[in-house]
């Protein structure tokens, strides 16, 4: 294959790179780094090695971790180009003593059904733009993924659903998501398309799919 060969998800998950996720067309690394100076050494490196390989990932810095997402934006994909930088910087991580956290990677995607996707598309577009959060929500404390906010109403029968969230994680990962969202009061609505996708919903019927790449 190429450097412009676009790699599917399953193929690079046995390339064996123990610290990435593939996640929709990205790959995804997070490195705890313990403090800030850590994280801007370890930020330093990388850049370097990009500027060498030419090729250049995004970065997220902060105080005790270091996320990274790497594509190959001329193709929309992942590459072989995409791989060999993640195996340079997993090695520049190690040498700053900053420890790899795949578990926790996940990648939101919120679904809307419609009935006509051209006519709703401009309004999200222009009004998509900023979001705060406090007890009672649901917070990545690292801010990487959307807060969940509640609002109160009567008890209801289950409506019909529009706003969905499609959540994205590892492979290995899908399992126990599914078993903590199980053991929270929630239930298994379908998982015949396991473990590419499982739908599941909360105590209110609610409905979220937890995704996977496997089989895409």
């Amino acid at each position: 294959m190429g450097d412009k060969d676009i790699l599917k998800s399953d193929d690079i998950a046995e390339m064996g790179l123990a610290d990435w996720r593939a996640l929709q067309s990205k790959l995804h690394a997070r490195f705890r780094t313990g403090d800030f100076a850590t994280g801007l050494r370890l930020v330093d490196a990388i850049g370097a090695v990009a500027e060498e390989m030419n090729h250049h990932p995004d970065i997220d810095l902060r105080y005790t971790h270091v996320h990274i997402t790497l594509i190959s934006h001329d193709v929309g994909g992942k590459t072989a180009r995409d791989v060999r930088l993640a195996r340079r910087i997993s090695e520049l991580a190690a040498e700053v003593g900053a420890v790899a956290e795949p578990g926790g990677l996940t990648l939101i995607e919120p679904g809307l059904d419609t009935w006509d996707a051209e006519e709703v598309l401009p309004f999200w577009q222009a009004v998509f733009g900023t979001p705060d959060n406090d007890k009672g929500e649901v917070i990545d404390p690292l801010a990487f993924t959307p807060t969940i906010w509640f609002q109160e109403t009567d008890r209801h029968g289950t409506p019909r659903q529009r706003w969905h969230f499609d959540v994205w994680v590892a492979p290995d990962e899908a399992e126990s998501r599914i078993a903590a969202a199980v053991a929270a009061g929630g239930s298994i609505v379908d998982d015949a398309e396991a473990p590419s996708f499982t739908v599941l919903a909360d105590p209110q019927g609610n409905r979220v799919c937890i995704c996977t790449h496997h089989g895409r």
